[in-house]
């Protein structure tokens, strides 16, 4: 186990003594403030959060900070909150680090954490997957030749049965002006 000097005097670096053997990853920490925090107190609390993440030797890719909103429930008697959205790359500890000052932080209601990097990796594979389609919308359109009509079978000759006479088409009625109705009615 490494010393507490060796790693920086923390103490949560839980014995990985270099960046060789841990993965840094790619993740999204949204977490909810309570309403009534002011905002001095947020980005304090924000710059808090970021610290913990730079001083585990993580990077912040983007800090947003997304204003307030309805919550869709309420959380610890509150019906908004001040949205956060942190995207930073990091290992394993400094994510678990950071969760765990998520959840004792008192203003802080709700928090997720959501790993990217599978999700851009499932999401390239899609595209792959859709870029080896043939797409026919790109295609020209064949037309099949026109289908030849069936020749009947010729109907055996049976008894003598009245034969009904072939439906013609309907026959379009001549149309009148609606100046001329107008005219016969008045």
């Amino acid at each position: 186990m490494i010393s507490n000097e060796l790693n920086g005097g923390n103490g949560w670096n839980r014995g990985f003594s270099g960046e060789s053997q841990t993965m840094e990853r790619l993740y999204e920490v949204m977490f909810i403030v309570r309403p009534d925090v002011i905002d001095e107190e947020l980005d304090k609390l924000v710059a808090g959060f970021e610290a913990t993440v730079t001083n585990g030797g993580g990077v912040i890719k983007n800090s947003e900070r997304l204003g307030r909103r309805k919550l869709a429930y309420t959380v610890r008697k509150f019906n908004d909150g001040n949205y956060v959205l942190l995207t930073i790359e990091a290992n394993g500890v400094v994510v678990a680090e950071l969760e765990r000052r998520l959840r004792v932080t008192e203003p802080v209601i709700k928090y997720i954490t959501v790993r990217m990097d599978e999700e851009e990796k499932r999401l390239a594979k899609v595209r792959a997957i859709r870029a080896t389609h043939k797409k026919r919308s790109a295609e020209p359109v064949h037309h099949a030749p026109p289908a030849q009509p069936a020749q009947p079978a010729p109907a055996p000759v049976a008894a003598a049965e009245p034969v009904a006479a072939p439906v013609s088409a309907p026959v379009p009625v001549a149309s009148v002006p609606v100046e001329e109705t107008a005219e016969a009615t008045a």
